[in-house]
């Protein structure tokens, strides 16, 4: 008989590296997106309608959805050595697109405020699963660190 055992580690530093590559990259383009076609708003701030607002969403569902699912990884995860794999099916590891979206679709919540919610729930879950990773059915490990990751072991039982 095969049993699985999911080991992780809350790996905090880099995953906080990680989102602050990943989102920084994402805030340069809204800066460079609302220099060149933000309109004055009526709080003294600047709106993107139209195309280039569509764009900016766009633009961050590609570079992080799309990333993770194409490449297993985004940029800032690369950077850190950091993988996010599924839990859901032991035949396949890699994440579905469904996954990815949902751990990602959430990120507004993990990430309020200043990543304490999201801090939270990776020190206190099982496999130090952000709210994202919890509904995606999803874990992040450390490629790099060979204690982390998916295991499975064989026992042999002998009845006597």
């Amino acid at each position: 008989m095969q049993t699985e055992t999911i080991r992780t580690k809350p790996n905090l530093q880099k995953r906080f590296l990680s989102g602050l590559v990943d989102y920084g990259i994402v805030a340069c383009v809204a800066f460079v997106l609302f220099h060149f076609y933000g309109t004055p708003n009526d709080e003294g701030g600047y709106s993107l309608n139209g195309i280039p607002g569509f764009s900016l969403i766009m633009i961050w569902a590609i570079y992080i959805i799309g990333a993770e699912h194409i490449f297993g990884v985004t940029f800032g995860n690369y950077t850190q050595n950091l993988k996010a794999i599924s839990i859901r099916n032991s035949n396949e590891r890699d994440l579905t697109f469904g996954q990815s979206f949902k751990r990602h679709l959430v990120d507004v919540v993990d990430l309020w405020p200043f990543g304490i919610l999201g801090i939270l729930f990776i020190r206190n879950t099982k496999y130090n699963q952000r709210l994202g990773d919890l509904w995606a059915k999803t874990i992040v490990v450390d490629t790099t660190d060979k204690e982390q990751g998916i295991f499975y072991e064989t026992a042999e039982h002998i009845n006597k």
